[in-house]
């Protein structure tokens, strides 16, 4: 068997490469360079790529001696074009910022902390209108061009399901990193609330906005954990979790209404590989109070959405999206009273959450009502996300299913508030079986 061309590599197996000397930066960008320019025409996953500015990062990166090659070393990551960066422009997929006349100003934090590790930048990642529109982006599912690969992080999640890049850095307020992950058959992970800095981002909502991360596997997502340091309460334990005797839950939530055959056929047959497999299967009915979360979730978005784009709708509101103009016009009239009572509903129902995630190994829910939907005007449906968001808790997309379409469908594991390594670890071990047994292939 032949050598695997370098763009298919796990971050994981190029990392090891890279760092002991096997493969340059340099030759590793290329790879990736030629591949984006040949599918780049059709995913459309980039707002700004600068080629010449990759390959001068990759030599340089090429220059540092051994014992200075950080835990990312050298691995291409994308960034979504909401963050942002000193190298290239920030245009939030916005009218307001062309990028060939909007100065640039310093690499965010959570940019920072990667490059400091020895990441290699490669590029800005579309994104819907500031991260809210669900009006998608010219971006293709790389499983099905005339389908959406979701959004709003639209580009990360194409650009890591068709190999251009190995891991790519999104943002979620509802359901934009699980939402594209499952839409485009690979890992997405929202971490705990709070986990990765959100200075330097655009901000819709600062009581759900996160930073989180796609990868083709959990190994790949753990390389970013560890570079960010992100911790549990507890410790966790190193060996892999052994599904044998496991306690899984399986929650359908409020919005199971909202489920389609291929969701509905997912879940079931998850129940059935997990349980095969030695699991100890539970079906989870939430207490009634968490039926208001989802509502409250919007309440929050909505009131939060006016102070976060006023500055923009004074600065030009003909330029934004009717959606962005309607959370400043407070179209869904929310009150401070009704604001107030979201908070507190959803900072009451937290801890709540955290104790009946915590009495099983792994609680899994659905990611999405179904398949990707047809055209690029509309991204989908968040509502199974939006919950776990406001919740603040830790959510891991795991591919493995596929629907009447031919199109990937993933499900979540989802874990209590600062469970992040434990949803990781039992998502590497549910997601094996998923993606051996589930029936979704990367044909790639």
């Amino acid at each position: 068997m032949g050598e695997l061309p370098h763009h298919l590599l796990s971050a994981t197996d190029a990392l090891d490469l890279l760092q002991n000397g096997e493969l340059t930066v340099e030759a590793y960008a290329e790879a990736l360079l030629a591949h984006i320019l040949k599918s780049e025409p059709t995913i459309k996953a980039w707002a700004h790529l600068d080629t010449a500015h990759v390959l001068s990062q990759a030599r340089r990166l090429d220059q540092l001696p051994f014992s200075q090659r950080g835990p990312l070393y050298g691995l291409p990551i994308g960034i979504k074009d909401i963050i942002h960066t000193k190298s290239l422009p920030t245009s939030h997929n916005s009218p307001l910022f062309p990028s060939a006349t909007y100065p640039r100003t310093q690499d965010a934090p959570s940019v920072f902390v990667l490059s400091n590790c020895g990441a290699l930048i490669i590029g800005k990642t579309t994104t819907t209108e500031f991260a809210i529109s669900t009006r998608g982006p010219r971006t293709t599912n790389p499983r099905n061009e005339a389908h959406t690969p979701g959004g709003s992080s639209s580009g990360s999640a194409a650009a890591v399901a068709s190999f251009q890049v190995p891991l790519a850095i999104g943002t979620q307020t509802g359901g934009s990193i699980i939402r594209p992950a499952s839409f485009t058959g690979i890992y997405g992970f929202k971490p705990t609330w709070g986990a990765v800095s959100l200075a330097g981002a655009s901000s819709v909502s600062p009581t759900c906005d996160t930073i989180g991360f796609f990868a083709r596997s959990v190994d790949d997502l753990g390389l970013l954990a560890k570079a960010y340091r992100i911790q549990d309460v507890d410790p966790v334990a190193e060996i892999p979790l052994n599904l044998k005797g496991a306690r899984i839950a399986f929650c359908k939530t409020p919005v199971w209404h909202k489920a389609e055959k291929a969701t509905i056929d997912a879940f079931a047959r998850a129940k059935d590989l997990l349980s095969a497999h030695g699991a100890e299967i539970i079906d989870l009915e939430l207490p009634p109070a968490f039926a208001e979360v989802g509502e409250w979730a919007r309440t929050i978005h909505a009131g939060e959405g006016q102070a976060s784009f006023l500055g923009y709708y004074l600065q030009d509101k003909e330029k934004l999206d009717p959606v962005i103009r309607g959370q400043v016009e407070n179209v869904r009239g929310v009150s401070r009273k009704g604001l107030m009572e979201a908070y507190d509903g959803c900072a009451a129902l937290r801890p709540v959450w955290d104790g009946i995630a915590g009495e099983y190994d792994a609680v899994v829910t659905p990611s999405v009502p179904g398949e990707a939907p047809e055209g690029l005007g509309y991204t989908g449906d968040a509502s199974f996300c939006a919950m776990w968001t406001v919740l603040h808790a830790p959510a891991l997309n795991i591919p493995g299913f596929v629907g009447e379409k031919g199109l990937p469908v993933g499900l979540t594991v989802v874990g209590g508030r600062c469970t992040d390594l434990h949803v990781l670890r039992a998502g590497k071990a549910i997601g094996e079986v998923f993606e051996a047994e589930g029936g979704w292939k990367d044909r790639s």
